[in-house]
Formats: C-alpha cells, sequence, structure tokens
C-alpha cells in the first residue's frame, strides 16, 4: 500500500486476520485501494474495479494456513475477478473501461485488485461478470490439465471426476471444443443435472460401478481421466483406462492423497500425470497468452460458458466458503463485490 493512504480512495475488503477455517477467519475491513503493482510484475499491473470475484478451494485452505501460498496475516485472500479496468501499463492489451476477467493470485476480495498484465483478458460479451469470474482459473486449468499435460486429442474419450464443481464443468467443455466425447462422474442426481448443463455426453455416478460403465461406454477404456478429487476412486480411475490411457491429476478436493502401484502402470501401459498450473504458468507470460487466447477462442465459438452456481456478497463470503468446504458447491461459487 502507498505511504499516502490517506489521499487514496478507500475500498470495502476482506482479509484473513487468523488461521481458523472459514467461520472465523474473515474480517471485513475498509482499506486504500492497491497501488497498480502486483507482486508477479512489481512496478506495473492492471487496476481492476472489481463487480464479482470467484471462490475456489485455495482460499478455503488458506482460511486455515494449508495452502502452498502462506502470505503474513492479514491479508486479502481471492485469486480471480472480472470487473472494469481502471488503469492498465503501456503495452497492455486491455485499456482503461474495458470488462475483463483477470487472475490477481491475492486480493480478489475487495472493491479494486491489481492482476499482472500477462493474466488479464477481455471478457467476451457472451459472458456476464459472474461467468468472467469463473473464467481463469477453472479454464485455463482444463486447457492446461487436458490439452498440454493430459495431450487429448480429437475423438478421444476424457472421464472428469468432481464434473458438478467448478473445475470439472470446466473440463467438460473445454473436451468437447477439443473434440472429446465426455463421460461425468457425479455423487447425486442434483449434480447430474449441473454435468449435463455443461454437456457431458454421458453421466455416470460415483456409488455405481461407474469404472466398467465407462470401459463399456470407452469401448474398452477412456483415453484420459481428469481427476481433481483423489481419494478412493484413484485406483477405480486407473483401472477405467485403456491402453495409452492418462490418469491427470488435478487436485485432491476429496481430502486424501492416494498412492499408486507402478506395476498398475507398466501392465496397462499407461500414464500418471501430474497438471500443477498455477506452480507452471506463473513466470510464463507468453503461455499465459496463449492459453488466454484459446480459451476465449472456446468462448467465441460457443463451447464454454462458465455455470455458476451459488452467488453470495462480499460480505458472506464465509457461506461460500462453507459451502465449498461441505462439497455442496457446484459449478462456480461467486462473490458479488459491487451491486449491479
Amino acid at each position: 500500500m502507498s505511504p499516502h493512504s490517506d489521499i487514496i480512495p478507500a475500498m470495502r475488503a476482506l482479509q484473513i486476520t487468523e488461521l481458523t477455517g472459514p467461520d472465523s477467519a474473515l474480517s471485513l475491513v475498509e482499506l486504500p485501494e492497491p497501488e497498480p503493482s502486483h507482486m508477479l510484475t512489481p512496478g506495473s499491473g492492471v487496476l481492476v474495479e472489481v463487480h464479482c470475484a470467484g471462490v475456489s478451494f485455495p482460499e478455503l485452505l488458506q482460511t486455515r494456513g494449508e495452502y502452498q501460498l502462506k502470505p503474513p496475516l492479514p491479508f486479502v485472500p481471492g485469486s480471480e475477478v472480472a470487473g472494469v479496468v481502471l488503469s492498465a501499463p503501456d503495452g497492455a492489451q486491455v485499456s482503461p473501461g474495458d470488462r475483463v476477467a483477470a487472475f490477481c493470485a491475492l486480493g480478489g476480495f475487495a472493491e479494486t485488485a491489481v492482476a499482472p498484465e500477462f493474466f488479464t483478458f477481455a471478457l467476451p460479451s457472451e459472458l456476464d461478470f459472474a461467468q468472467g469470474a469463473g473464467l481463469i482459473l477453472n479454464y485455463h486449468t482444463a486447457y492446461f490439465s487436458l490439452a498440454l499435460r493430459g495431450r487429448l486429442k480429437q475423438g478421444e474419450t476424457v472421464l472428469v471426476h468432481g464434473a458438478a464443481g467448478g473445475v470439472g464443468t470446466a473440463a467438460l467443455q473445454v473436451a468437447k471444443a477439443l473434440g472429446a466425447r465426455t463421460i461425468a462422474v457425479v455423487s447425486s442426481e442434483e449434480k447430474q443435472g449441473v454435468a449435463e448443463q455443461a454437456g457431458a455426453d454421458h453421466v455416470l455416478r460415483v456409488d455405481g460401478a461407474w469404472k466398467d460403465e465407462a470401459k463399456e461406454l470407452s469401448g474398452g477404456g477412456v483415453d484420459v481421466v481428469l481427476d481433481p478429487v483423489g481419494g478412493e476412486r484413484f485406483t477405480d480411475s486407473l483401472r477405467s483406462l485403456g491402453e495409452d490411457g492418462r490418469l491427470v491429476v488435478v487436485g485432491f478436493t476429496g481430502g486424501s492423497i492416494p498412492e499408486v502401484k507402478v506395476n498398475r502402470l507398466l501392465l496397462g501401459n499407461t500414464e500418471v500425470v501430474g497438471a500443477g498450473w498455477g506452480a507452471y504458468v506463473m513466470g510464463k507470460p507468453e503461455l499465459n497468452r496463449e492459453i488466454g487466447a484459446a480459451v476465449n477462442r472456446m468462448v467465441d465459438e460457443g463451447f464454454i460458458r462458465p455455470v455458476v452456481g451459488e452467488r453470495f456478497p462480499l460480505d458472506r463470503a464465509a457461506d461460500a466458503l462453507k459451502a465449498i468446504d461441505e462439497r455442496r458447491a457446484t459449478g462456480k461459487v461467486v462473490l458479488d463485490v459491487r451491486a449491479s
């Protein structure tokens, strides 16, 4: 913050003030607006008037001090926003007044945020601010995981776990844009409807014989499994793969980190592939621009329409995080930071 904060407009923001979980970690405060400088690009950044902010699993972990990014307390969480550009550095691809989706890493749960230029993208006219708040983290992760790490090709079949969540619905849409067939795995009838809304070709229930059904639907085994859940279903995911199949590990929202017996990979001629989007792309501006352009093309072609789930005002962010914590969330959970 500037030392001259007394002359900088104040903004409402949420800070994590203690590491006690979503019920008590957050405090609504007034802070000076940030200067247009970002930790990923010191000295320059895009200042965004935030209309909506995305709520994701990392923010939940941050309220407990369990995420790899551990800023000193207090800090403003929130990694992705959608809004209007207030200022931009010379040479930026966006200008003041533009509608944008931006990844700011921190600071998104506030009325004004700053993001690197290479992580700020024009928001297509087909999408509103709530959809824009679910565009970068989920869809860039899905594209990175499927196209780059999973090497998904046209005509292949992909099975998506957690298919009603933010990453899951994004993966279904990106896979369709890449020309793949999609099989969604969900845990309830309500989540089945969300996966169908996201465009899944087939939806299977996790409490059924999904592994066998997936092998039958795919003619002997799926080509790619995208798994943001982890836990007990991991071994069955390996067994659902066909020859040359790839299991792409995106996260562990199920809580437990599974282990793999490598003889299964040898006997099946299969792979387990890690897809840690954030750590990989942070220092690669051109790669971010390439992924952003690919995602926006998929929006233009009609494949990508972010599925927005529950929406909460800024002062109810704790309820938003609890929806994620309790595995009730579907689609993208969003904070409406400013009244529309």
